[in-house]
């Protein structure tokens, strides 16, 4: 493990190593405790998650709209809740936003003339909204954010290209040569570079690796769908570990200010040199699940302790894991002086203590938990869920 250096400063919580067979990662640089927020991290660049020809609007007069700028619901399409829009747009969902400052920021920045013009020409290209699946127009309108922030933003382009993602191996040749082709086709100004298929793929490469999903409020019914997709310069070095020690908090509706933000908070203490880690889904889901998530969307297959533990389990039945787990509850032991748990250990199932400690157990949720962050340097027994939000008293 060799410390690597980061063009982007990191927070003093925090160093970027490289880890040998693995890439790099983000370990404590000193002792972490359960609670405290070791990152908040603003987005290089955001993209809606829907296609340019949405399904839903299809025989359906009220679909959500959400802000072009900072994705807050704007709510349904044709409610009398005022929305300023962009005077060169023709469709709503290139660029309706919540404020007059939304609107400044996006109409300079991310919402450029030429980003304009790129999506209202993409919205008329019958290869791309006729003949292509979701998941390619998606991919255009990011290709789109990402070449304009190449014009607006140089820096920004270049951090973005400093992340994961090699561009060969991670992402369809084919579907990069044509969605090269589509992009190229744009009126790029006079004197900026023309996209070539290798950096089309590389910058495919760099949104598989890298982007997070922000998501949509949890409902009783446990759907959750994603509204937009960010790509963060710090959390994108995040490793992901089937038993994570820290988890991501996004207030996306609710934030007054940096909404789009990404808050990182332990969930339970780690000392200095401890690998920091992320779920990058739901830690619920079974063995083979996260195998076919994790190389199906970010090309690679997990051996955590936990994956190494179940990979020898039959996965004929996965309620058999809600049983044990069960079974194991009465096993768990805490520390009163420090927050990393010592557990006596079922072979069967070594990490049930993690999913009776920081799982919600509301219905449909399984989000994690971690405790809210100190107070005046104290510690707090109060553990919010990430998912729904709710707030429940730690039992120790």
């Amino acid at each position: 493990m060799a410390e690597v250096e980061n063009q982007v400063a990191l927070p003093n919580a925090l160093s970027l190593v490289n880890f040998e067979g693995k890439g790099r990662g983000l370990v404590a640089s000193q002792p972490l405790k359960g609670g405290q927020v070791i990152l908040r991290d603003s987005p290089i660049l955001t993209y809606s998650a829907y296609p340019l020809k949405r399904r839903d609007q299809e025989g359906n007069a009220s679909y959500l709209r959400y802000c072009g700028q900072c994705c807050k619901m704007l709510g349904p399409s044709g409610s009398t809740a005022a929305a300023l829009t962009c005077s060169s747009c023709s469709h709503s969902d290139d660029a309706s936003f919540c404020s007059a400052k939304c609107q400044s920021l996006a109409i300079s920045l991310t919402h450029s003339p030429w980003a304009c013009q790129a999506l209202r020409y993409l919205r008329n290209c019958y290869v791309l909204v006729d003949q292509q699946p979701d998941e390619r127009q998606v991919q255009a309108r990011y290709l789109v954010a990402a070449y304009n922030l190449a014009m607006y933003s140089p820096s920004a382009f270049q951090t973005l290209l400093s992340l994961e993602g090699s561009g060969t191996q991670d992402v369809d040749r084919d579907s990069a040569m044509l969605l090269n082709s589509i992009i190229s086709s744009l009126p790029f100004p006079e004197g900026s570079f023309s996209p070539t298929v290798e950096m089309t793929a590389s910058l495919l490469s760099k949104d598989r690796c890298n982007a997070f999903g922000l998501m949509e409020p949890f409902s009783d019914n446990g759907g959750r769908t994603v509204r937009a997709y960010a790509i963060y310069p710090h959390a994108s070095f995040f490793n992901h570990d089937c038993l994570p020690n820290a988890c991501r908090f996004d207030y996306i509706d609710s934030a007054a200010n940096g909404n789009t933000d990404m808050i990182i908070r332990m969930i339970h203490d780690v000392p200095q040199g401890r690998e920091i880690c992320l779920s990058y889904f739901p830690v619920n889901l079974s063995y083979p699940e996260r195998q076919k998530r994790l190389l199906d969307d970010y090309g690679f297959s997990c051996i955590c302790d936990r994956c190494k533990v179940e990979a020898n389990w039959s996965h004929q039945d996965d309620e058999d894991e809600d049983e044990t787990m069960e079974e194991d509850e009465g096993e768990m032991e805490s520390d009163g002086e420090n927050n990393e748990i010592e557990v006596e250990e079922n072979d069967d199932f070594p990490h049930a203590y993690f999913f009776v400690r920081f799982v919600c157990d509301k219905e449909n949720c399984a989000g994690t938990l971690a405790p809210l962050p100190p107070l005046d340097g104290n510690p707090r027994d109060i553990m919010e869920c990430n998912v729904c939000g709710n707030l429940k008293r730690e039992e120790l």
